[in-house]
């Protein structure tokens, strides 16, 4: 509370909870309300964000354990590959023939480094488990790191999700007052004898 003759008016904290003659049920309500939305906010957060970044990262480590590594030959032309950005990678698409996993040659369309893009040389490929062609998996590092990324992002999703709710239930609580308000206003005027606005 600031003290006598400051000039500032200060706020009185917990006013919600505080006995007092004026104060209406919807005020206690309000005040459990928000000490709840503090709590949901804060665990909702929390275990979204860890429970999605483990997801994410076992999804992709079991991605990375379906997929194996082959070695390839160059079969045919090579085209660059679309630059992002004004960066390749250095990487060019190009037709490779490669062993599968079950024995049978099969050729296909591979990103393959643009050092090794001759036709006649030896790159590697990535195969899934039926033996089709895919992109080389994220590493373990990646992993994690998409994980992470992606867990914060739904933690301050969650968090705001319970934060809005919280909001619109305290403005609903807020014309619920206000339409209380008028009704007792409008019992309590007539007795003034006077009508105000």
């Amino acid at each position: 509370m600031p003290r006598a003759g400051s000039g500032r008016r200060g706020r009185v904290r917990w006013w919600r909870l505080r006995r007092n003659p004026l104060r209406r049920r919807s005020y206690l309500v309000e005040a459990w309300l928000l000490f709840a939305t503090g709590l949901l906010a804060l665990g909702g957060a929390i275990a979204a964000g860890v429970l999605t970044a483990h997801a994410v990262q076992r999804d992709l480590d079991g991605v990375r354990a379906g997929r194996h590594q082959v070695p390839a030959v160059v079969t045919q032309g090579v085209r660059p590959a679309p630059a992002v950005d004004g960066m390749d990678g250095g990487g060019v698409w190009a037709h490779v023939r490669y062993t599968a996993a079950d024995g049978t040659t099969r050729t296909g369309l591979a990103r393959v480094d643009s050092a090794r893009s001759r036709t006649g040389s030896t790159t590697a490929v990535w195969l899934d488990a039926r033996g089709n062609l895919v992109r080389e998996p994220a590493t373990a590092g990646e992993a994690e790191f998409q994980g992470a990324v992606t867990g914060a992002v739904a933690a301050v999703a969650a968090g705001a999700a319970v934060i809005m709710i919280s909001w619109c239930a305290r403005a609903r609580m807020d014309r619920r007052r206000q339409e209380q308000w008028d009704m007792e206003w409008a019992l309590i005027d007539p007795r003034w004898g006077r009508r105000t606005g």
